[in-house]
């Protein structure tokens, strides 16, 4: 049979017996029974069923010494039932005598009990815990001692003379105490690794045996009934049912210690429960009346006691409740601010940003949105740092807060972008001209001197707006400022959505350029002063629109860049290049162009596998490396984290890399030391553009001292007129660029020029 069969039987078999004994009992009352003895047969069968139940108990490793304490309580309660039988029907005559043997057994019992009770590891306690439980303690005890008192020891003679000796009403009393501190042990100190509901079990299991006990002066006019016949098995039954709970649990860890209530019942009950006594007594016995007044003024004192620590115990919990929720608030606060406030200058930020904006449009406010951004910021963080950048971030924010004003509320939505909501009523021109010119005033950030500019796009509320749509339209104008070259405002324009509409289109519509052949290239001569023989090409782009026409690459190669489309074109046009000077080579031989420049983006350059591509497709095509030139910007180069890096693997190629476009930038100089540059690019806006009066001709002769020293090539570009070249040579330039000596051509073209200059030379 499985383990779980035998459990249910021992404890079915314990429940059967005590519900024999209630019957013998109840039908005892009314009948005298004539062979007494059958009634007490029951009680050694108990005492050894939970022997055995606790004995089984005892195979948990963790709990066994507390079982095996119980094992041995219950050979004493076994034999103590031996010797309560004997007593009761040993002699010629039935008698509710208790000898001293059997009060020994049942005291060896109730001492093994609360030693195993005594050995179970306890709680931590405080001590307001210590003082609290000794306080529930004495009420208690009092209150026990009460019951007792009233329904015992006031006729202790009786007692005497029923059982013939004090021994009954001792054990009554030891058994409640049992029960007491086992409630008190399970309550304060914790049951170690035992099953709570176990140690409940034989907690009101002593309970109930001493209550019927205490029955014993009811039958003293029946000798051949006692009030053990009940107790008894109900204590045997107890022990029974705790042991086979506990067994059933299976391992346990000890259970933590429950947070200490600080409002209990039990000094209530404690005080109803003497006053109940205390009425039932009544005047017939002054001395008695007087015992229970003692214990009722006792215990009221104790509950005043009790409650005056619960109030202060309050007080104090209260107080740190108080702080508790002080802090909350200040950390709800603290959470409110970080999510409505940018953490790098306390600005608000986009949430609270929008939150403001649906608060002014509900109102039917007329306002403006002016949409900031910083002028080359990327080129800050990379050349000097993330730090001076943020730096230059805060910076920005603290001079935006002092020109705006309380009325004018500033946002940082992240990066270098900043919006300012100004009210309709001011002047916002003057605004934003004080905000260009302050934003671009010089910074000293770490030692450094930071220039920078800011580009504002600025658009007025509509009915019907939404705070998105705001966003947009200012994002929109502020981009049309940098397209101007920014430093300065621009109002939106309905005329942009149409613009930006029509770049997406066209957008898309270069992206089937390519495969539909609609792309080509063009080569612009280079050639060397001051004959003007052809030595290289640039390789220029254009695009045959279906319906537009010849688009040049200031139409479209901004969009190719914006949308990634770039990495794929320039592939492509580096393709053609190199299939070019493969066919010019084995062609034309010596007369062949020495140098084809093909423009790099800085897509391509963040691109890590840029460099290996071009290896590839040189080594593909066979031509030599330093045939291939390779054009990128001073914005290219800072705008691409790896693009010193790559430049670096491409002249290790045997490449040479030109750096087009030189002297419009803020760092050109810086780069010539960082960047591998084989070539000078000047730019036409020094040789024949606005700026090429006294300032570009300073510029000039000075930027051919810096390609001297440095050792490099300068080219200079956009030579429109035969003085401007006599000029450039004059000053030291070598090689040139420009309309003057050819506008951007076929390959076929190129090649005739370079055919009718090599026959003119011979």
């Amino acid at each position: 049979m499985p383990r779980w069969f035998w459990a249910h039987a021992v404890e079915l078999a314990g429940a059967v017996l005590v519900a024999a004994n209630l019957v013998w009992v109840l039908v005892g009352l009314e009948h005298e029974w004539s062979y007494p003895v059958i009634g007490w047969l029951t009680l050694p069968v108990g005492g050894a069923l939970a022997t055995y139940a606790c004995w089984k108990a005892a195979r948990d490793p963790r709990t066994r010494r507390f079982w095996r304490h119980f094992t041995l309580a219950g050979v004493f309660f076994t034999a103590g039932t031996v010797g309560n039988t004997i007593d009761a029907v040993g002699g010629p005559q039935p008698s509710q005598l208790i000898s001293p043997v059997t009060v020994g057994f049942y005291l060896a019992v109730l001492a093994l009990v609360l030693w195993a009770l005594l050995r179970l590891p306890s709680w931590q306690r405080s001590r307001a815990d210590w003082t609290r439980f000794g306080l529930d303690a004495l009420m208690v005890l009092i209150t026990v001692g009460a019951i007792v008192w009233h329904l015992t020891l006031r006729d202790h003679q009786r007692w005497v003379t029923q059982t013939g000796s004090a021994a009954s009403m001792l054990a009554i009393m030891l058994v409640a105490c049992l029960g007491t501190a086992t409630f008190v042990k399970v309550g304060f100190a914790g049951a170690g690794g035992l099953d709570r509901r176990a140690i409940h079990i034989l907690a009101g299991g002593c309970a109930l045996s001493s209550a019927l006990g205490g029955l014993s002066p009811f039958l003293s006019p029946l000798p051949y009934l006692s009030s053990s016949l009940l107790a008894v098995p109900v204590a045997a039954l107890t022990i029974n049912l705790a042991a086979h709970r506990h067994a059933r649990s299976g391992p346990r860890v000890p259970a933590a210690r429950r947070p200490t209530r600080k409002i209990t019942i039990l000094p209530y009950v404690a005080v109803a429960v003497t006053d109940v006594l205390l009425l039932s007594t009544g005047t017939g016995d002054p001395v008695e009346t007087t015992a229970m007044q003692i214990v009722a003024v006792a215990l009221t004192a104790l509950v005043v006691v009790r409650q005056i620590l619960a109030l202060r115990d309050n007080q104090r919990l209260l107080g740190t409740v108080d702080a508790h929720l002080d802090e909350l608030h200040r950390y709800q606060d603290k959470l409110t601010h970080q999510a409505t406030h940018d953490s790098l200058t306390g600005l608000v930020n986009r949430a609270m940003l929008e939150r403001h904006v649906e608060g002014l449009l509900a109102d039917g406010a007329r306002f403006h949105v002016a949409l900031l951004d910083l002028d080359d910021f990327k080129v800050v963080n990379d050349r000097l740092g993330h730090h001076v950048g943020d730096q230059l971030i805060n910076v920005t924010a603290r001079r935006l807060a002092e020109i705006a004003g309380e009325r004018t509320l500033v946002a940082r939505l992240g990066g270098d972008e900043f919006t300012l909501v100004l009210p309709g009523s001011e002047d916002v021109e003057i605004l934003l001209a004080r905000v260009i010119e302050t934003v671009g005033a010089p910074a000293d950030l770490d030692g450094q001197v930071v220039l920078t500019a800011a580009s504002v796009g600025v658009t007025t509320s509509r009915p019907g707006d939404v705070p998105a749509e705001l966003l947009r339209r200012a994002d929109v104008a502020m981009y049309a400022a940098k397209s101007a070259g920014g430093g300065v405002r621009h109002w939106f324009d309905p005329a942009m959505d149409e613009a930006a509409d029509d770049a997406a289109r066209l957008a898309a519509e270069l992206r089937r350029a390519l495969p539909e052949g609609q792309l080509f290239p063009l080569y612009q001569p280079i050639i060397a002063l001051p004959g003007g023989e052809p030595i290289g090409a640039e390789v220029l782009l254009r695009w045959q629109h279906p319906d537009r026409g010849l688009l040049g690459p200031d139409t479209f190669i901004p969009l190719a860049e914006a949308n990634g489309f770039i990495v794929e074109l320039g592939r492509w046009v580096l393709e053609q290049a190199v299939r070019q000077a493969v066919e010019w080579r084995d062609r034309l031989g010596d007369r062949a162009p020495k140098r084809i420049s093909v423009n790099v983006s800085a897509r391509q350059l963040e691109d890590p596998r840029f460099v290996d591509q071009v290896a590839a497709l040189l080594a593909e095509s066979g031509l030599a490396p330093e045939i291939l030139m390779l054009e990128v910007t001073e914005t290219a180069v800072l705008a691409a984290d790896l693009a010193v890096e790559q430049l670096h693997r491409l002249k290790a190629l045997g490449l040479r890399i030109a750096l087009d476009d030189f002297g419009t930038g803020h760092s050109s100089l810086s780069l010539l030391m960082d960047c591998p540059v084989d070539v000078l690019k000047v730019d036409k806006s020094f040789v024949s553009g606005a700026t090429a009066g006294r300032a570009g001709a300073i510029i000039v002769n000075n930027l051919i001292g810096f390609t001297d020293d440095f050792g490099i090539d300068a080219v200079a570009e956009g030579v429109e007129t035969a003085a401007q070249a006599a000029r450039l040579h004059e000053a030291g330039y070598r090689f040139a660029q420009g309309y003057l000596f050819g506008r951007p051509m076929s390959a076929a073209a190129l090649e005739d020029l370079l055919t009718v200059t090599a026959s003119a030379a011979a």
